[in-house]
């Protein structure tokens, strides 16, 4: 079995929505970021935690990891206590739910060789609970119709739905870096409907590299998102509006370019990226060429920079007092709350303005307050 499925679980969210975007990806070489490492050393560190909670004998990894930090240690204990919670919550209507860490999910049934892992699968008669980790920072992930989530439940369905009695399925994202925690509960017989009616019709497309190429937020992982044609088209149809000032614009038109623009911006920072790695491997565009950006001053040894302007008679220090984040790592988030509470505010956020769909509720501008009145 290859370490990782052609359509896996992780990646399903976009090849559901482009289909032949799966096998282009897998005939591109992966390659590893800092940021996936830093996840992949959070995992190791939750296992660790709920193990140890679970009392099962377990070594502890953390000096082996090469991320861990204090607010890793954090996070990592809130998400046992959080799986603890939902075990002692399963307890009261089943007397021996199972608890599966970093569990394998094959839901080849649905996906020809699809297959992934689940952080955390809590099995118990009526509820089947999947938990996922996320120590991401930058993407707010939901648990709603997610479709990494419903792939992972059907595949925890094939191994126990003939042992346990189950007719629900509850997903949860846990993502405590973000303060999200995001539920989306599912009958047994719809999550069931959707891999039949819609996962399994669109993965044999995938599994063949057919069905047509769709580009939007889904290509944000995509690893051949610089040069796709159709993410191009679809970006480039804004040129039409040749980036008049905004008075010549309605306001339809200003609402287009809205839902487009993040999409925009994000395809050609992709573009640039793109080019500077190949230009750097030989490629020549025409046009431009490569230069030396801007650097900044650094020390070149911070310990004998300190030892000279001390010895001139200066204080080469600066006391400074740590941040709302960095304190938080330091103390741990309840002894934070607990010493500290009462003495942080959080002051409105910036007025922002994002698609209806999102989650946060209308800001209350002066105008919409005398709109009501």
């Amino acid at each position: 079995m290859p370490k990782h499925a052609l359509l896996s679980a992780s990646s399903s969210h976009r090849w559901l929505h482009c289909p032949p975007s799966a096998k282009l990806c897998a005939e591109e070489d992966n390659k590893s970021s800092p940021y996936a490492q830093e996840g992949t050393d959070a995992h190791s560190l939750c296992q660790f935690k709920l193990e140890r909670s679970l009392g099962r004998n377990t070594k502890d990894p953390t000096e082996n990891l090469e991320f861990y930090d204090g607010e890793m240690e954090s996070c990592a204990e809130e998400y046992a206590s959080f799986v603890m919670e939902q075990l002692a919550e399963a307890k009261h209507y089943c007397s021996d739910p199972v608890v599966l860490i970093e569990q394998h999910l094959d839901f080849s049934k649905y996906v020809e060789s699809g297959f992934g892992t689940g952080d955390c699968v809590i099995v118990a008669d009526r509820v089947l609970q999947i938990i996922d980790f996320k120590y991401g920072l930058g993407i707010l992930v939901s648990a709603e119709e997610n479709p990494q989530m419903m792939c992972y439940a059907l595949g925890a369905l094939e191994l126990f739905d003939g042992i346990y009695d189950i007719d629900t399925v509850k997903m949860t994202i846990f993502q405590p870096r973000r303060d999200n925690v995001s539920t989306y509960t599912l009958s047994k017989e719809d999550l069931i409907t959707w891999g039949n009616e819609v996962l399994s019709p669109i993965a044999k497309l995938a599994y063949t590299g057919e069905g047509e190429f769709k580009a939007g937020d889904h290509c944000q992982f995509c690893k051949i998102k610089a040069t796709c044609r159709k993410r191009a088209e679809y970006n480039l149809e804004l040129a039409k509006y040749d980036f008049e000032m905004p008075v010549n614009l309605d306001n339809t038109e200003i609402s287009v370019i809205l839902t487009r623009v993040e999409n925009l911006v994000a395809w050609v920072n992709d573009i640039k990226d793109y080019a500077l790695e190949q230009a750097l491997n030989g490629t020549k565009y025409d046009g431009f060429k490569i230069v030396e950006g801007r650097s900044i001053r650094k020390y070149t040894d911070e310990q004998k920079v300190a030892e000279a302007v001390t010895l001139a008679g200066f204080n080469p220090y600066e006391q400074k007092l740590l941040g709302v984040t960095a304190m938080t790592s330091a103390l741990g988030k309840k002894q934070f709350e607990e010493i500290l509470g009462s003495l942080v505010m959080k002051a409105p956020g910036k007025p922002t303005l994002v698609p209806e769909n999102d989650k946060r509720p209308e800001f209350n501008t002066a105008q919409i307050d005398f709109n009501k009145e």
